[in-house]
């Protein structure tokens, strides 16, 4: 069942596991991985360190991003304001020898735990995802080692990523889980599907990564001729050339909505995005600090439920155009599937 849309966001904290935090993170992906050339590290520090003047708590990264550069420069950037944040990583898919592998195994999970632990110079995460299901083994012997660690003094708090509602039950049996993060926008709707209502009931939060539909709900959409060849949106259906055209329509009327209301596109969806429910946190990414302020704006901007609703009749799994994965990435996540195959 879909969580009824509500009116606008504030600067109410909201709660993950023991932690408060603005209803708006920083995730740092693309500062390291998967979006083609990332920026400079001098543009980086930049990036991070005006996300903390903005009122940034929540900073997401993983072992993956940048085969652990992304955890090195969060670690360097962040380390004088340790106190000031929630910093969370992600273990269960790295890089080895240079190729992306999901391995949910007790001693991989350890090991990685100390691996970031040094590359964020700090003695505990405060949030540790499992950042991917490793089909081959138990989410109950991942989430144990896990749970291992917090025992240990190394994690505060448990997530997973990219899982369903069955696994996130599960897990949650073995070790209370603080944090869900799973893709949510306004084109890809999977956690309506049954991990946006199970989050709530266990109370759990429900971490939202790419809630600006991979920048396609940003002030410029990407070219998709104009990608770079390690833009891992070159390889989704929905930047292709059969189903991209009829994408963009649906982002101009949707520019139009906010528009004649006096909010950008980017506000219109995080809004749209943060009205699922006070346990839903959004973690945007971006490259840009005009855009980073641009996306904080929205926590002080009063959104009408109407308005919010007529953007998701615009925008949503049924008149989205093609799958958010193709089907080999998509045999690897474990969340329920919506939206137009292809």
């Amino acid at each position: 069942m879909t969580a009824a849309p509500g009116s606008g966001t504030s600067r109410s904290p909201r709660r993950i596991g023991p932690f408060e935090v603005p209803a708006v993170g920083l995730g740092c992906m693309n500062l390291s991985h998967a979006y083609g050339v990332p920026p400079t590290p001098e543009a980086a520090e930049r990036l991070l360190l005006a996300a903390v003047e903005e009122g940034v708590t929540l900073f997401d990264t993983a072992a993956l991003y940048g085969f652990g550069a992304n955890e090195e420069l969060v670690g360097r950037v962040l380390a004088g304001h340790r106190e000031r944040i929630v910093l969370a990583s992600k273990c269960g898919m790295a890089g080895v020898d240079g190729r992306r592998v999901i391995d949910g195994r007790p001693e991989t999970i350890r090991r990685t735990a100390d691996e970031a632990l040094a590359r964020l110079r700090t003695d505990v995460i405060d949030l540790y995802y499992l950042h991917r299901l490793d089909r081959a083994v138990p989410v109950e012997e991942s989430v144990g080692a896990m749970a291992e660690l917090v025992e240990a003094g190394k994690v505060r708090a448990l997530g997973l990523s990219e899982v369903s509602a069955t696994t996130l039950r599960k897990a949650h049996a073995v070790h209370p889980v603080a944090a869900l993060q799973n893709e949510y926008s306004l084109w890809s709707r999977n956690p309506e599907q049954g991990t946006l209502t199970a989050a709530r009931e266990l109370g759990v939060a429900l971490v939202a990564f790419s809630p600006l539909a991979r920048g396609l709900l940003t002030s410029t959409p990407p070219d998709p001729d104009g990608l770079s060849s390690g833009d891992i949106r070159r390889g989704m259906p929905r930047f292709g050339a059969r189903h991209y055209p009829a994408n963009l329509e649906l982002r101009r009327v949707l520019w139009k909505i906010a528009d004649d209301v006096g909010l950008t596109l980017p506000q219109l969806a995080l809004a749209w995005v943060l009205s699922r429910g006070p346990h839903v946190v959004a973690i945007p990414g971006t490259r840009s600090v005009s855009h980073l302020r641009e996306n904080m704006a929205v926590l002080d901007v009063e959104v009408p439920g109407e308005l919010l609703a007529s953007a998701g009749r615009v925008l949503n799994d049924a008149t989205v155009h093609g799958a958010r994965y193709n089907e080999a990435t998509l045999a690897e996540i474990d969340t329920e599937r919506c939206g137009r195959a292809g």
